[in-house]
């Protein structure tokens, strides 16, 4: 006799349960289990007003090797700016950023090979940015490809003309034509 009891209470809360939903305030009928509603507080007592919750946050695994990387290329350490690119690459494999800064770094140290494949990859993701079209100019630049680099320096131009970056690689284009160096 209690047995039955115990089901049938059992059966009614379930039911009473099953009604209960909450939804995020329009009338989509998505619950929403990651955000706090108002009041709610924490687990050391304080509110989750002011806290971000999973959707705001702006970080991907990626971020810190890739700040890293760029702080290694600016102090012209090609070769450690290419293997924190080279593991931002891994952490995040969808990096266009990464992809392309791997790219660089590849040519500063002459592996025009990777070079190119973390070019593929990075115009797969990007797409046809002025970033993309400069940097690829200023591969053949270094390899010394220069009608394919004033290709790429103009792309970069049309899609940005104000862009100083460009301008002073044209301006480096034209000059490199004038001035052969041969050792």
């Amino acid at each position: 006799m209690i047995m039955p009891m115990r089901l049938a209470a059992a059966s009614v809360l379930l039911v009473m349960l099953a009604g209960c939903q909450s939804t995020d305030g329009n009338s989509t009928g998505v619950v929403r289990t990651n955000e706090p509603a108002k009041g709610d507080y924490t687990a050391f007592g304080d509110t989750f007003d002011g806290l971000k919750t999973i959707s705001d946050v702006d970080y991907y695994a990626s971020d810190q090797a890739v700040t890293e990387a760029k702080t290694q290329f600016r102090s012209e350490n090609y070769g450690n700016a290419g293997a924190l690119f080279y593991k931002a690459t891994r952490l995040a494999p969808n990096d266009g950023v990464a992809w392309l800064g791997l790219a660089a770094s590849c040519d500063r140290i002459r592996r025009f090979d990777l070079a190119d494949m973390a070019y593929g990859r990075a115009y797969r993701l990007l797409g046809a940015t002025p970033e993309y079209y400069n940097n690829l100019g200023y591969s053949y630049l270094l390899r010394g490809k220069l009608q394919d680099a004033r290709s790429n320096f103009l792309k970069a131009y049309e899609l940005a003309p104000n862009d100083p970056t460009v301008a002073n690689n044209l301006k480096l284009l034209s000059s490199s034509v004038r001035n052969i160096e041969r050792s």
